[in-house]
C-alpha cells in the first residue's frame, strides 16, 4: 500500500467501523483486508469521496461477516463477549467514542440484527448521512430512517443508565483489584453492587469459567475468590484500560489469563464481564488506534 492512498490515510477509520460492527478485532481486520482488495480493483477515476466509498465498502463486507457468523453462534460454548482491545487513555477523551466501543455498549449492540447494527454504528458513532448510509445497506433513505430509529431505541432501553466520570471508574477498578489481590473477600462485596452481574466468556477453553452469569454480590465475591485459591498458581490483577475505559488485565503466574471490563453506578460495579477465551486476546499487548 502506498503511504498517501485513501486507504491507508483512513485505515484507523475503517478498523474502528467494522469493529463496531463486529465486536471482534480479528474479523474487523479480514473486513479490512477484503475492502482492501475491492479498493485495489477499483477505477479511483470514479472515486469523488473515497472516505465515504471505503466506508461503504467496509460496511457491506461487515455486513457479510454479520450474517454469516450468525449460524457459528450457536454452537458457541457459554456467553460471547466482544474481543477486548487495549486502548491508551486518550480515548476515553472522546466520550462518545469511549462510551461507542466499550464492552458494555458492543454487547447491547449483539443485540440488534445485522443491517439494524450497521445502521445505528454509521448513524449514531460516525454522524454518517442517512443516503450514504441507504447505499451502504441497500435500502432507501427513508427506510434507514425508520431503522435508525428503531436501533436507538432498543439500545437506549438496554445501555448503560448513567455516565460515569473517568475518575470514578478509575477509583473503584483500584479498591477491586486491591480486594482481589489481598484475598479481601469483604473488600470484595463494598465495591460491588447488591445485584451486580458477572458474565464470562472462556469459549469452552477455560476450566471454571461459569457458562451463565451469575447474580448478586456475595455470589460472585466467593465464586472469583474462590476459583483463584483452586489454581494453585498466582494471579495478579494489573489496571489497564480496555475498550476506552479503567479495566483489568488478569495474569496467571505472570502470563496472560484474560481481561476484566466494568459498569459502574454510584461508586460501585454493577456489571462485570470477564473475557479469558485465548483466542479473543490476542489485541491486549499492543494499543489499537480507534479513531471516529
Amino acid at each position: 500500500m502506498i503511504d498517501d492512498d485513501p486507504f491507508v490515510t483512513h485505515r484507523g477509520l475503517l478498523f474502528t467501523v467494522a469493529y463496531e460492527m463486529l465486536g471482534s478485532a480479528a474479523d474487523a481486520e479480514d473486513v479490512l483486508q477484503e475492502s482492501w482488495l475491492r479498493w485495489d480493483a477499483t477505477d479511483r477515476s470514479e472515486v469523488r469521496d473515497p472516505r465515504a466509498y471505503l466506508v461503504r465498502v467496509v460496511t457491506r463486507q461487515a455486513l457479510n461477516h454479520l450474517r454469516a457468523r450468525a449460524r457459528l453462534r450457536e454452537s458457541y460454548v457459554g456467553e460471547w463477549l466482544p474481543e477486548p482491545l487495549l486502548t491508551s487513555p486518550d480515548v476515553a477523551d472522546d466520550v462518545e467514542l469511549a462510551e461507542s466501543v466499550s464492552i458494555a455498549m458492543l454487547t447491547v449492540l449483539e443485540t440488534l440484527g445485522p443491517t439494524e447494527r450497521a445502521v445505528f454504528v454509521l448513524r449514531e458513532v460516525f454522524d454518517v448521512p442517512y443516503d450514504e448510509i441507504a447505499s451502504a445497506v441497500d435500502k432507501s433513505p427513508a427506510a434507514v430512517r425508520q431503522i435508525a430509529h428503531r436501533a436507538k431505541e432498543h439500545v437506549a432501553a438496554r445501555r448503560p443508565r448513567v455516565t460515569v466520570e473517568r475518575a470514578e471508574q478509575e477509583a473503584v477498578v483500584a479498591r477491586f483489584v486491591a480486594a482481589v489481590n489481598s484475598g479481601d473477600l469483604q473488600g470484595l462485596m463494598d465495591v460491588l453492587a447488591p445485584d451486580v452481574v458477572s458474565v464470562a466468556d472462556g469459549g469452552g477453553f477455560v476450566k471454571g469459567a461459569a457458562r451463565r452469569p451469575i447474580v448478586g454480590a456475595d455470589k460472585i465475591a466467593r465464586y472469583l475468590l474462590g476459583g483463584l485459591a483452586k489454581l494453585g498458581l498466582p494471579f495478579e490483577a494489573r489496571p489497564t484500560w480496555v475498550n476506552g475505559h479503567p479495566a483489568i488485565r488478569g495474569e496467571v503466574d505472570g502470563a496472560l489469563a484474560g481481561a476484566i471490563c466494568f459498569e459502574v453506578e454510584g461508586g460501585r460495579i454493577t456489571r462485570i464481564f470477564s473475557i479469558a477465551n485465548p483466542h479473543k486476546l490476542g489485541r491486549l499487548d499492543a494499543e489499537a488506534s480507534l479513531v471516529r
